[in-house]
Parts: C-alpha cells; sequence; structure tokens
C-alpha cells in the first residue's frame, strides 16, 4: 500500500477520493488549509492511516517535509472558478502552480494531477483531443495548464477532467450543473447566456474510480494526459436545461441577447484515450440530477462555492 499525500483533500473532489483511498488500504496525509471553513473529513478520523495537517501548499517547507514521506501525490489544492481566480492572480499561480513546481522535484513521487479540459478554451468544430492546441482562457486554465507542463515532464500523470457534477461533504453549487439544479429548484427558472457554449461532463464518483484506477495502473499510464468525461455527455447549455426539465418539470429558461458568461469555454472532447487505458465514465446525467434534488435541502438557500 503507498502512502499518499493529497493536497487540498478537504475540498470537492477530495472528501470524496479520500475516503476511498483509505478503504482501500492507502496510508493518506492530507494537506488543507480548511479556506471555506468546511471539516468534511472529520468522518475519516477513526481511521489510523489518515492523517491531517492543517496548512497551506505555499508554504514550502512544510509541503517538502510532507513529500519526504510519501510515495504518490495528488494536488487537488487549487485557486478554482473564474471569480476566485480574479481575486488574485498571483494567489492562483503560487497555488495552481507554484506547489506543482515543488512536487516535481522529489524524483522518487508518482504524481497523478487534475488539470481540467478548460485548457482547451474555444475548441472550435473539431472535437478536442489530447493532441489539440491547448488555448486556455482564464487565469485557472492558463496556470492548470503551465502546472500540467511540469507533471509531465517528469512522467506524471494528468487527468483533464470534464465538469465535475455530483454531491460532496465539501459541496460546490457554483459548478455548471449543480447551479443550474439549484436555480431549477430555488427559482423555477434560468437566464441562459450563450447556450449554444458546449461542455463535457462527469460525475464525481467517477471521478474518484479515475484516480485510483491510475494509482492502480501508474506505469502504463504514466508521462500522458487523459480528458477524462462521460462521452455520452458533450452537450451544450441549452441541452443541459432540456436534461434538468426532465427532472424538474416545472422549469423554464430565458435565452438572453445582453449580457455573457464570464467562462466562455466552447468545445467537445473525445475520451478516447482513457478509455483505450481501461479508464470509462458511466453515471449519467439523469442520475446525477436526482442526486443533487435529493441533497440540495441539506443545504442553505446562498449557494456553496469557490468565490
Amino acid at each position: 500500500m503507498s502512502h499518499i499525500l493529497v493536497t487540498g483533500g478537504a475540498g470537492f473532489l477530495g472528501s470524496r477520493l479520500v475516503p476511498q483511498l483509505l478503504a482501500n488500504g492507502h496510508h493518506v496525509t492530507v494537506l488543507d488549509n480548511l479556506m471555506y471553513g468546511v471539516p468534511s473529513l472529520a468522518a475519516c478520523c477513526d481511521k489510523h492511516n489518515f492523517k491531517f495537517v492543517r496548512g497551506d501548499v505555499r508554504n514550502v517547507a512544510l509541503l517538502e517535509s510532507l513529500l519526504a514521506e510519501a510515495d504518490v501525490c495528488i494536488p487537488l489544492a487549487a485557486i478554482v472558478g473564474a471569480p476566485a481566480c480574479a481575486q488574485s492572480a498571483q494567489v492562483t499561480w503560487d497555488t495552481n502552480y507554484g506547489q506543482i513546481v515543488t512536487i516535481t522535484r522529489f524524483n522518487n513521487v508518482k504524481i497523478i494531477t487534475p488539470t481540467s479540459n478548460s485548457g482547451y478554451g474555444i475548441g472550435g468544430e473539431d472535437v478536442c483531443t489530447e493532441d489539440s492546441p491547448l488555448a486556455p482562457i482564464s487565469e485557472y486554465g492558463k496556470s492548470k495548464v503551465a502546472a500540467e507542463d511540469e507533471v509531465l515532464r517528469v512522467g506524471g500523470i494528468s487527468l483533464r477532467l470534464a465538469t465535475v457534477f455530483g454531491m460532496s461533504p465539501r459541496m460546490r453549487f457554483d459548478l455548471l450543473v449543480q447551479d443550474f439544479v439549484r436555480r431549477a429548484l430555488r427559482d423555477k427558472s434560468i437566464v441562459l447566456f450563450q447556450g449554444g457554449f458546449r461542455r463535457n461532463f462527469v460525475h464525481i464518483s467517477d471521478v474518484v474510480h479515475a484516480f485510483v484506477f491510475c494509482l492502480d495502473n501508474y506505469y502504463s499510464m504514466k508521462g500522458k494526459a487523459y480528458n477524462f468525461g462521460n462521452d455520452a455527455l458533450n452537450m451544450n447549455k441549452r441541452q443541459l436545461c432540456e436534461e434538468i426539465k426532465k427532472v424538474i418539470p416545472d422549469l423554464v429558461w430565458f435565452e438572453s441577447e445582453i449580457g455573457e458568461d464570464p467562462d466562455k469555454r466552447d468545445y467537445i472532447c473525445s475520451n478516447q484515450r482513457a478509455r483505450e487505458a481501461g479508464l470509462e465514465a458511466r453515471v449519467s446525467l439523469a442520475d446525477g440530477i436526482e442526486e443533487i434534488v435529493r441533497g440540495y435541502p441539506m443545504f442553505d438557500k446562498e449557494p456553496y462555492g469557490n468565490a
């Protein structure tokens, strides 16, 4: 079993991934500053193979001390989302890129990093593969593309994740599916900007499986980036509204000609490389929407997000 360091392990992805890694018998150390104040890993504290360190990945000495004890690093810590990244470009780069520079200095540590297929920016009419040119639009996308370059340079694995949906102990309602479902439940309506813009989507449990799969198959997958989303879920925002309406029938939406989405990503992705490696997303959008509907009453009216 591995000793795995997960930075940002108390976040949206980490609070689903860490319990699975512990259940699989790995020793897991989480480094997280709990900037959103959610003790999402409290239920893991009865596991003797779990350790939590409260701190910041920008503390190089602290990060290096934890890396010296690790076999694997999964760097989930990041400033994510256009509003959060806009608050400070320096903090964004120091967090999203700077920690990777530190991690890659440890040659004996395997690295499995989430990037994002947001690096494709406005992908045009062609289907984006891992060989397509990267043209990130946001500071988030630019910093993560630079971080990916470092990880691949030392032979790690990068998962270019589609837009993630589903429930988590450290919930985010600012992600597109969650946001639209929240609006459908709260307002019964959505004002849609640039409804033809396309995305690929993937359920959070499929993402957890992807990290575990990469860990188990590290040596056959190392040194490459992998698009990872659900092939059935390449769709535009208008189509997403139509899928939500199947679950929440009283939803209506209005397309505005004025204004624009601050996140201008528009692309469709091929997940063939991951599929050929044996990795495939399976959870349907309908199941994910129903899951969010069941979970919504547990949360306050104000959205949980990364801003």
